[in-house]
């Protein structure tokens, strides 16, 4: 893969973190950090209030990429709709690997996690942690969502709970 230059990100645009999400490229500056010059990417994350400088070499090595594409969207939508697929491991396992999914910023591994903890009305109630666990997959994949099709959160996580309930 070629090394993220300093043009790839512009104002404006919405990237993804991994770990926090959808962000907005704020631009690109260059800072002097103990005498060394380095062009950072500034993100912000209105969600969580935080901005983040990304060293622009550091860049594909932390995971920062652009939006998804409609491709992989719709993917990850399909996958909302498939069957649940519960291993009968104990919870704390599973929560690791839900959390490895979520925090991996692919929008299908993070419908795996949604599809999986997603309780329809006549199934039994989720503990507290996985409750906690699925509306952190959902928010995470409902923020991108919103942002591929220029639409506000809410109207995102309305619309990933419908095709849930039609599953």
């Amino acid at each position: 893969m070629a090394k993220a230059k300093h043009d790839d990100y512009s104002a404006g645009d919405f990237v993804v973190y991994p770990t926090h999400g959808v962000g907005k490229v704020l631009g690109v500056e260059t800072q002097e950090i103990s005498g060394i010059s380095l062009d950072l990417i500034i993100i912000k994350f209105d969600k969580d209030r935080m901005t983040l400088r990304v060293p622009v070499g550091k860049a594909e090595n932390s995971g920062l990429r652009k939006l998804s594409t409609r491709k992989v969207m719709d993917s990850a939508l399909t996958t909302l709709k498939g069957r649940s697929r519960v291993k009968r491991t104990m919870w704390s396992r599973r929560a690791q690997e839900y959390e490895a999914k979520i925090n991996s910023g692919d929008p299908v591994s993070i419908a795996e996690v949604v599809r999986d903890l997603h309780r329809g009305d006549d199934q039994p109630d989720q503990s507290y942690s996985e409750r906690q666990m699925y509306q952190a997959a959902l928010d995470r994949l409902a923020r991108e969502l919103a942002a591929l099709e220029k639409i506000d959160e809410d109207a995102a996580a309305e619309k990933l709970e419908r095709l849930l309930k039609a599953a």
